[in-house]
């Protein structure tokens, strides 16, 4: 199917298999507006889920003069999703509304594609709305989705990466979960510890698993060994929400305009520590070839008790109960300790497009995405929840009592117990970064390159790449 077809509501209901009635809406206000009918378009990965569709049902219950269309892009991750909705903007094609996650939200600001949110927010004459939204969410994701000064998506999700455990590998092994203050060391001596191999010495169980990619991957590595990429700047401005929004708040304080990322550091010790640590166990067996991919590559291998241990976020509970994995089948824990216990995480949103016919209506779809009643209605936190939730008082504990994992309350605290906790790097330039990172790491684990000779060149490729497209983005 291709991205600019049009579908009907009646189409994708029809498509979807989700009925000809979406959510009983008892109680909503019906606007009878007598004008033309407005449609707003908006991205999204794919039709089976149908996962936007109690949002839509809900706009269209308040306003019978909107009609919601979606525009399916699908990949392998953030980045080539991105890259389809540049080029069918390219082509000529308006979206009203797009989604990103953190890989993505610079790219689109920086690219104009996406319009700053700050006036629509504070000149909101429903202000109780914001004041609630925004304690509910903590004050790093907001940061996250902010570029230049204003704010670009209101912060749905979010996922950090967490540390994901098969507990019978473990207890097969006399291993139990560790407790938060774990370090690398003690990693160490669990994935070597679970990790079985015949008598030809091929592994049969794999101690820990990885795949390459820019969220996940050995980037929590990095951070706890104390780099990154990039430098971290922030970028002056922000206060009209830091202030109007979050007064008082000590998770706020220091913060700024949303982050800048300059100076690539990508060969500094701190990253090359990083990358032998994962390089080794590679060589060793403990961990499997690593590939490209997301999380669900490893799915199979994890819910078969074939892997002990990998990186993941609270997406992941949800996505092991569906491939059959019991309540206790596993747990999660923050990231182990090594200089010191910084969590990555990337969040995601919708953003209003520059190139949106019907701005006002797509805000609205937004704004509902983000209410307690789009919450509330979301199949991505009901009936299991299969993101991690960014308001925070749809993450507790409960939240995750179908699926489990025991220590649910570790995808929250990541944020409130971690204030170091940070973004991944993403620049505007995030693709072609990704790639250079996902291609060095390539030459790394498969033993064509040491770790110090892939990072160098990584470092020269990401100088090259900011020399050439930093001083279009960043304001000085």
């Amino acid at each position: 199917m291709s991205a600019d077809k049009k579908l009907s509501r009646r189409d994708l209901l029809k498509l979807a298999g989700a009925g000809s009635a979406g959510l009983v809406m008892s109680g909503l206000p019906v606007k009878v507006i007598a004008q033309d009918m407005v449609t707003i378009k908006v991205q999204t990965a794919g039709l089976g889920d149908n996962s936007l569709q109690p949002v839509a049902d809900i706009q269209m219950a308040r306003n019978p003069n909107v009609n919601v269309e979606w525009v399916v892009l699908t990949g392998i991750d953030h980045e080539e999703v991105a890259a389809k909705i540049l080029a069918l903007v390219a082509a000529g094609e308006s979206i009203d509304v797009g989604y990103a996650a953190t890989e993505a939200c610079q790219l689109f600001a920086g690219q104009g594609l996406a319009a700053p949110l700050d006036d629509r927010i504070t000149g909101d004459p429903d202000q109780d709305f914001w004041t609630d939204f925004f304690s509910d969410v903590h004050p790093s994701l907001v940061e996250a989705m902010m570029y230049e000064g204003s704010l670009y998506e209101p912060p749905r999700d979010f996922n950090a990466a967490n540390m994901y455990f098969n507990t019978n590998v473990l207890a097969e092994n006399g291993f139990d979960v560790p407790g938060p203050n774990w370090t690398k060391d003690d990693f160490v001596e669990i994935a070597r510890g679970t990790t079985k191999k015949d008598d030809a010495g091929n592994t049969e169980v794999f101690g820990y698993g990885w795949t390459n990619r820019l969220w996940g991957s050995w980037m929590p590595w990095i951070f706890v060994a104390g780099g990154n990429l990039y430098t971290e700047e922030r970028a002056p401005g922000g206060e009209w929400v830091w202030d109007g929004y979050y007064e008082g708040d000590m998770a706020a304080e220091g913060r700024g305009g949303g982050l800048r990322w300059q100076t690539p550091i990508a060969n500094s010790s701190e990253v090359v520590e990083a990358l032998e640590l994962v390089v080794d166990l590679w060589k060793e067996g403990v961990t499997p070839d690593i590939g490209m991919g997301t999380g669900q590559t490893l799915t199979g291998f994890y819910a078969t008790g074939k892997l002990t241990m990998t990186p993941a976020g609270g997406f992941w509970a949800g996505r092991l109960a569906n491939e059959g994995m019991e309540k206790g089948d596993f747990d999660v824990q923050l990231w182990p300790a090594w200089r010191n216990q910084k969590h990555q995480f990337g969040t995601g949103g919708h953003w209003l497009s520059n190139t949106s016919n019907a701005p006002d209506e797509a805000w609205e779809f937004m704004k509902i995405e983000v209410s307690h009643e789009g919450f509330q209605s979301s199949i991505f936190f009901n009936p299991v929840i299969i993101t991690t939730p960014a308001r925070r008082s749809y993450s507790q504990k409960d939240a995750y009592e179908s699926t489990g994992p025991a220590n649910s309350d570790v995808f929250y605290d990541t944020l409130d117990e971690h204030p170091s906790t940070a973004p991944i790097p993403a620049p505007p330039w995030s693709n072609p970064m990704t790639t250079i990172f996902t291609t060095y790491t390539g030459f790394a684990t498969s033993g064509e390159m040491e770790p110090q000779q892939a990072l160098d060149e990584m470092q020269a490729e990401l100088e090259s790449l900011t020399n050439r497209e930093g001083r279009k983005y960043y304001q000085e």
